[in-house]
């Protein structure tokens, strides 16, 4: 089933909004309003907005986001697998990176991983997001292997996997030029790839961040080759720490020029920096992860800066909270993103969030804004809207778990994966 706008009731305030607004703000939003592309300029002075021009802004994009895919809120069944966390690159923002000797070191068999798989399917997943570090032996066919044991054990899972670093890594250690690499994780079973690793799309501050990581240029080449294959992927970016909204700003006029060539971007997910156990933050001087009119700026921005390219704007509710993702929900976005099933990577930067959300729980909060809860595939076709309570009584036989195994869900013996997965 498609994923056609749901509507509701009608837009807060607008006029109002707009009115309180300064006449610069007030004439971008307008523009954005009407449908027009807004350049650097505009772009800047919306993501520098406070006050009563931030909640001209918040209130643009919430009209926005009404008109370009209605009132519901979707969300994925969905498991994160993070099979090793053996990592040699050294990124400053990530507390998550083990040496191959550590103790709390730990690699997951292929076994191991399509059980994890399989458990999540059982329990009505319909994705697994699949990523991990990269150590120095690794074998680039790994990935490869991933893939075909859990295409083989569940042909109908959407396995959604490996950020471009991952792949960029494994051109190295294979020595396939990307395109025949990408082509060959396609062929045994790779369905989309997480936009991840995109940091900030400025050198500069990809330096302070990660010198090891690969450049800006290079994450493009990934993200492009795999939309050309026919592979889509999400789109992110970390903010709150060294960047300024001026990074923002063309961190995502790129990621549009971007999907006007391809349109392989499926959503935008903004994530707030979680600093609390990160070297950036304790010896390098970040600050201190995303404040709320950061979160609620950044969310309202893309949401009128990608004019409709990319319609859905993603909140991280692992690294904000319910109540920050609420309020963004308000601002723009229109994805509560996935139940996840386990989150190690945030927790263990600092984040204190959980890492498990029933999809009667996301039903529940979606209701306390009056918006329509509703479940999405991965490339966010609606698998099942709930216009009414009643709806979820009717349809429970359709998502009860497989095998009635979601309250047994088993994580395999490990240490926590702890990074911050960006």
């Amino acid at each position: 089933m498609a994923a056609n706008p749901v509507m509701v009731g009608s837009c807060k305030d607008l006029g109002a909004a707009l009115r309180g607004a300064n006449a610069a703000v007030r004439a971008a939003l307008e523009r954005g309003l009407e449908g027009r592309e807004l350049g650097f300029d505009e772009g800047v002075l919306l993501a520098r907005a406070v006050g009563d021009d931030l909640t001209a802004l918040v209130a643009a994009a919430d009209e926005l986001r009404r008109r370009q895919v209605g009132d519901a809120i979707t969300y994925v069944v969905n498991r994160n697998i993070n099979f090793t966390n053996v990592c040699m690159v050294g990124c400053a923002f990530c507390g998550f990176a083990r040496g191959p000797n550590a103790s709390d070191a730990y690699s997951l068999s292929i076994e191991q991983i399509v059980a994890k798989a399989s458990e999540a399917w059982d329990a009505g997943a319909t994705e697994v997001c699949i990523q991990g570090g990269l150590p120095k032996d690794f074998d680039g066919y790994f990935y490869r292997d991933i893939l075909r044991g859990i295409r083989a054990a569940l042909p109908g899972m959407h396995i959604h996997a490996f950020s471009p670093m991952e792949i960029y890594y494994g051109v190295e250690r294979t020595g396939l030029n990307l395109r025949d690499y990408l082509l060959m994780l396609k062929e045994n079973g790779l369905d989309t790839i997480p936009g991840t690793a995109a940091e900030v799309l400025d050198d500069e501050v990809r330096n302070a961040l990660s010198p090891n990581k690969l450049k800006v240029a290079q994450w493009i080449e990934v993200v492009r080759t795999a939309h050309s294959l026919g592979i889509r992927s999400t789109s992110t970016m970390m903010y709150g720490h060294v960047e300024t909204p001026e990074h923002w700003v063309r961190h995502m006029l790129l990621l549009r020029g971007i999907q006007k060539d391809t349109g392989g971007f499926t959503e935008f997910v903004p994530l707030g920096f979680v600093h609390e156990k990160t070297r950036l933050f304790r010896k390098d001087g970040a600050r201190p992860g995303s404040t709320r009119r950061e979160n609620l700026a950044v969310h309202a921005l893309a949401r009128i800066l990608f004019n409709g390219l990319i319609s859905n704007i993603q909140v991280s509710w692992v690294k904000m909270g319910f109540e920050e993702s609420l309020a963004c929900l308000e601002a723009g976005a229109n994805d509560f993103s996935g139940t996840l099933m386990e989150e190690h990577i945030s927790k263990s930067a600092g984040a204190n969030f959980g890492e498990h959300v029933s999809p009667e729980e996301f039903r529940a909060l979606i209701r306390r804004i009056g918006r329509i809860p509703a479940e999405r595939t991965t490339t966010y076709a609606l698998r099942r809207v709930y216009e009414r309570v009643d709806d979820e009584s009717l349809s429970a036989s359709a998502s009860q778990p497989r095998q009635n195994a979601s309250a047994q869900l088993s994580v395999l013996e490990e240490p926590h994966y702890t990074g911050t997965g960006y």
